[in-house]
């Protein structure tokens, strides 16, 4: 018993020490992100330009071209790279827990294709702006609760069900958004939408940022408030409700939480895969199975990697690169390695 109580002691130093490390990593790696780009700043006059709004500089060392550049451009992109990479991240661990199926995604509950044949219909309509944003978001909401009537009978759910149920409905709004573009004009809305479907964080305002810290932040809350109760259920169903785990409003309440985090994403920033997927298997790897440990992992190594892709899409080229793009071509390859060590490891049950 007492060894037994060591050895979690352990486990809980060693997810603390990760979780700051982590911690340190993302504020140098802003730090370093806001710096580079065609205007390039050191640390220091960052770090002037913003204290000058606390406390007036006297003698100001930057132009009013980099302050611009600075605080209404790089920043906002930041933090909404963090707030992506975090939700995304913390939603696909959530759904692995959930399914007990180290490749499900927020993708395969169908709201990231709803929520961007929502956004498509937009453009293709000529609205925009927060039309857009609304019209993306019911559309991804809309495409959890079709699948989870789908996969219900008499009350119950099966996770296998809801899976193919998933795949139906993205198949579904995946041909919708083709019948879109082939409808749409060849010569402006067709490159928008194409543009808008393959993600990006240009443009990104504060404004955008609020719009989606009201999605992200409160559903990201839940899950992480649901840790425990995650781990029963990747126990299974029939454990868990042995176990008083009242299994058909966690799996509503998750589903919604991930389906919230999912379609505040794509409506802002348009479709970004592979990180839902990849980020919660390397977290994993750091902290082990355990979700108390691993949705904070999660949350901290996403935010990292949206900070390092969004850096690249915009100071690769001189012509900015969609950041759907380079998830997807750091994604596939890094979650190919995954998949054969797990399978070398003996699979997902050694977890």
């Amino acid at each position: 018993m007492t060894a037994a109580v060591s050895d979690g002691a352990v486990r809980r130093r060693k997810g603390g020490l990760a979780i700051l490390i982590l911690l340190a990593l993302l504020v140098a790696g802003a730090l370093a992100s806001v710096t580079v780009g065609r205007y390039e700043l050191t640390i220091l006059q960052v770090a002037r330009i913003l204290w000058d709004n606390l406390v007036p500089v006297a003698n100001p060392d930057w132009t009013a071209a980099e302050e611009s550049v600075v605080e209404l451009i790089r920043l906002p992109r930041i933090l909404a790279a963090m707030m992506v990479g975090g939700g995304l991240a913390v939603a696909g661990a959530a759904l692995q827990g959930l399914f007990r199926n180290p490749l499900v995604d927020p993708n395969i509950i169908g709201v990231t294709t709803g929520a961007g044949f929502g956004g498509t219909l937009a453009i293709l309509a000529g609205l925009s702006g927060y039309w857009l944003l609304v019209m993306a978001f019911a559309f991804g909401l809309g495409s959890v609760v079709i699948v989870k009537w789908l996969a219900s009978t008499k009350g119950r759910t099966s996770i296998l069900a809801l899976v193919l149920a998933g795949v139906i409905v993205s198949a579904f709004f995946a041909a919708a958004i083709s019948i879109a573009k082939l409808l749409a004009d060849p010569f402006q809305k067709l490159p928008a939408i194409t543009y808008w479907l393959m993600g990006s964080l240009a443009s990104t305002s504060f404004a955008d940022v609020a719009l989606m810290a009201v999605a992200i932040v409160p559903a990201t809350a839940v899950v992480y408030g649901l840790r425990h109760q995650i781990n029963v259920l990747s126990l299974g169903e029939e454990k868990a409700r042995a176990l008083g785990v009242p299994v058909a409003l966690l799996q509503w309440t998750i589903l919604g939480a991930t389906a919230v985090i999912s379609a505040g994403v794509v409506a802002n920033c348009g479709v970004i895969g592979w990180v839902g997927l990849v980020i919660p298997h390397i977290a994993r790897a750091i902290s082990g199975p355990d979700h108390g440990r691993l949705l904070p992992v999660a949350i901290i190594l996403g935010a990292i990697y949206m900070l390092l892709v969004d850096t690249l899409a915009r100071t690769l080229t001189t012509a900015e690169i969609p950041v759907g793009i380079i998830t997807s071509l750091i994604g596939v390859p890094v979650f190919a390695i995954l998949m054969r060590r797990l399978q070398a490891k003996g699979g997902w049950r050694n977890d």
